[in-house]
């Protein structure tokens, strides 16, 4: 039979939390649990100053899982302080009180953002990581949406990404994309239920430790808001410059502001605004309808003074291209749909952006 979550959190309830006196499940402190061919890891959650006290907890933690059926190997993580024998997907590294670095072998980033969810921003990531592949470029793009990871499922990437090492996680690759996810290390139905400094470790990792090889430009899908995510890339990281994407909506457009108002404050240039779902045209009779507004986003980098790179239509083929693994201007590259892509990845190459 199996070995499941439950078998590895009724184990885990037989370990006793020192300062709570109830078991450490019943504590809280088991976060990020999964377990998958036989690989178990969790995190424990303590506060720094607790370090020494829950060392032992710990060793009991993993003596009692890897004594269970089914198990191969076990991997459990402290919090409070970084764990040399932890693999690369969990280890939660110290934070460094330094300014943004560049990232070995990469010579531009450019982060993709948005005030709010549902505006379209992770298939303008992946759609524009295509048209700028397409168009010669040593592309990357890391998936720092770790609430709501889906660049693997619209670039077409599965499977667990390697670490020969121990230290230097191995990013997978498809349409010439150099591709990173958190998605990739946790099952696809799998909530993510991390606090910021969790977040911030994981996003330091997919950063600096992955081996990305010499990139033109890395795409950065960040999570809507303006966040720990948001905060942990501007002040790690160099970044080239930020995209922002809207709907025309007011509502919409209304938290591109905050967002664009955080970037100017964290000092990341604005590269420019695209609005997404800018029209409707019906393909049965050819009728062009503004669903959500007309011209909102266009005002708006008027008023900013950047450039409005495109106006995307709602359209079901890049809808559909994206659910099936395949962003339009891979599957369908002569479009018209397509071809806004490739003509914004023509305009940042042609700026020294991308």
């Amino acid at each position: 039979m199996a070995l499941t979550r439950d078998d590895v959190l009724a184990a885990l309830k037989t370990i006793t939390d020192p300062l709570a006196g109830s078991s450490i499940v019943d504590a809280g402190i088991v976060k990020a649990l999964t377990v998958q061919d036989g690989a178990v890891r969790f995190v424990l959650e303590i506060a720094p100053s607790q370090a020494n006290a829950y060392q032992a907890v710990k060793d009991a933690a993993e003596a009692r899982v890897k004594a269970l059926d089914g198990v191969g190997t076990v991997s459990v993580v402290l919090t409070a302080h970084s764990t040399p024998s932890a693999p690369p997907d969990l280890q939660m590294r110290k934070s460094e009180p330094k300014g943004p670095q560049k990232i070995p072998g990469v010579d531009r980033i450019l982060a993709i953002a948005s005030g709010k969810g549902g505006v379209g921003k992770s298939t303008v990531a992946s759609n524009l990581a295509c048209a700028l592949a397409a168009e010669g470029r040593r592309v990357g793009m890391l998936d720092a949406d770790v609430y709501g990871p889906s660049q693997p499922r619209m670039l077409g990437v599965s499977g667990r990404p390697a670490s020969p090492d121990g230290k230097t996680i191995l990013p997978l690759r498809n349409y010439g994309v150099t591709m990173m996810s958190i998605g990739l290390m946790t099952n696809e139905d799998q909530a993510v239920v991390w606090r910021g400094p969790m977040l911030m470790g994981a996003l330091q990792q997919m950063m600096m430790q992955v081996q990305w090889g010499a990139l033109d430009v890395l795409i950065v899908d960040l999570p809507p808001g303006t966040g720990d995510v948001q905060m942990t890339l501007a002040q790690k990281a160099d970044v080239t410059g930020a995209l922002i994407v809207s709907t025309p909506q007011d509502v919409a457009l209304l938290d591109a502001r905050k967002g664009i108002d955080m970037f100017n404050q964290l000092n990341v240039p604005i590269v420019g605004m695209i609005e997404n779902m800018s029209t409707h045209i019906c393909t049965n009779c050819g009728h062009e309808e503004h669903v959500f507004g007309h011209g909102g986003v266009a005002s708006e980098a008027a008023k900013l003074g950047v450039p409005l790179l495109a106006e995307i239509p709602l359209h079901l083929s890049i809808r559909q291209a994206s659910d099936g693994g395949a962003p339009i201007v891979v599957s369908a590259p002569d479009s018209a749909q397509a071809q806004v892509f490739r003509s914004v990845a023509r305009d940042l190459i042609a700026k020294g952006q991308a």
